[in-house]
């Protein structure tokens, strides 16, 4: 009789997966976990390859911006800046409209040049107007010029840089050289020689600043749409037959929203300072109205003589706003860097 072995049949092929069993049940570890597991501490990777949700995006962002603590500190600046300016009138009633010429002894009035305390914590200035209920109209004044100017800036700043960036050739080197070419001339020079030109007023240094701060955001947004253009979903569109508007409003410009919003902040500070420069040289809010460069211009020929209220809230008030506007600035712009790393 043939021999026959005590050794039972082999198997015919090498089953890798019998290997990673033997491996892991060596290893003492539970078989229901995976060998890829990701280590404790430390997030799994999206199955699938799918790309982690928009929310998840913005909630970063928004980390981001609170663990800065210079912007937070100017957010806080801004919202009490806001209610001073524009809910303090309801609380604090100095009736801005008209100069006070009461004398100093009335009982309850304030007088011209009086000195800070009761009744007018911040005294009054030589006109008679109350300095405390002057910082809360003037700072309507400065914000909602420094708002409004920023605004139109940003409008014409980003229609006009998009348009020349995803348009190109000649156009886009004649739309630019007259950029370059008003660049060249300071602006301030263009400021005075508009506000000599039009009658002073709200809407008129509204549309004078922000119709020269729009020349800036124009470079920063012709500039991103140069890169923008040469994406794929870009590509695609042209090939789906996408007009170029569409292009431009649906998908250059909302791509380079983080430009435009950084910006913009950086925009407010800059009409703000604009509007206190007109009003120190008498081009801005004329009287009854007023605003915080006109305060600072009516208490400088009065420095010498000890008045400092006079000064120092109205110059106060103008760098806080401008540096918390800046602070918010900055802190936009790291965040929306983080944002774009997650692309």
């Amino acid at each position: 009789m043939p021999a026959t072995s005590d050794i039972g049949p082999g198997p015919v092929m090498n089953d890798p997966l019998s290997g990673v069993s033997r491996a892991v049940a060596l290893s003492g570890l539970d078989p229901s976990e995976s060998p890829l597991t990701a280590p404790p501490g430390v997030p799994a990777a999206p199955e699938g390859g799918e790309a982690g949700s928009t929310g998840s995006i913005w909630r970063l962002i928004g980390r981001v911006f609170v663990e800065n603590r210079l912007a937070v500190v100017g957010v806080v600046i801004l919202f009490v800046m806001l209610v001073f300016c524009f809910l303090g009138p309801f609380v604090y009633h100095s009736g801005q409209t008209s100069i006070i010429l009461r004398p100093i002894s009335a009982p309850g009035s304030c007088g011209k040049g009086l000195i800070p305390g009761p009744p007018c914590p911040l005294g009054t200035d030589v006109n008679g107007f109350d300095v405390l209920g002057r910082l809360m109209l003037g700072g309507q004044t400065s914000l909602e010029v420094g708002l409004a100017a920023a605004a139109v800036a940003t409008i014409l700043g980003v229609v006009y840089g998009a348009v020349a960036g995803f348009v190109g050739g000649w156009l886009d080197a004649v739309m630019m050289r007259l950029v370059d070419t008003l660049l060249s001339i300071p602006s301030l020079l263009l400021l005075i020689v508009f506000a000599v030109l039009f009658k002073p007023g709200k809407d008129v240094l509204i549309l004078i600043i922000g119709g020269l701060a729009w020349l800036y955001p124009a470079r920063l947004v012709r500039g991103e749409t140069l890169t923008l253009r040469t994406r794929e979903y870009v590509q695609a569109v042209r090939v789906m037959g996408g007009t170029g508007r569409r292009i431009v409003y649906r998908h250059i410009i909302p791509n380079a929203v983080g430009t435009i919003v950084v910006n913009a902040t950086f925009q407010v500070a800059d009409a703000i300072l604009a509007l206190a420069a007109l009003s120190f040289l008498q081009l801005g809010i004329q009287l009854p109205q007023t605003d915080w460069g006109q305060m600072l211009s009516g208490g400088t020929g009065y420095a010498e003589d000890g008045y400092w209220w006079l000064i120092l809230p109205a110059g106060a008030c103008i760098v806080l706003v401008v540096v918390a506007f800046n602070f918010v600035g900055d802190a936009l712009r790291d965040s929306l860097e983080v944002r774009l790393q997650q692309r």
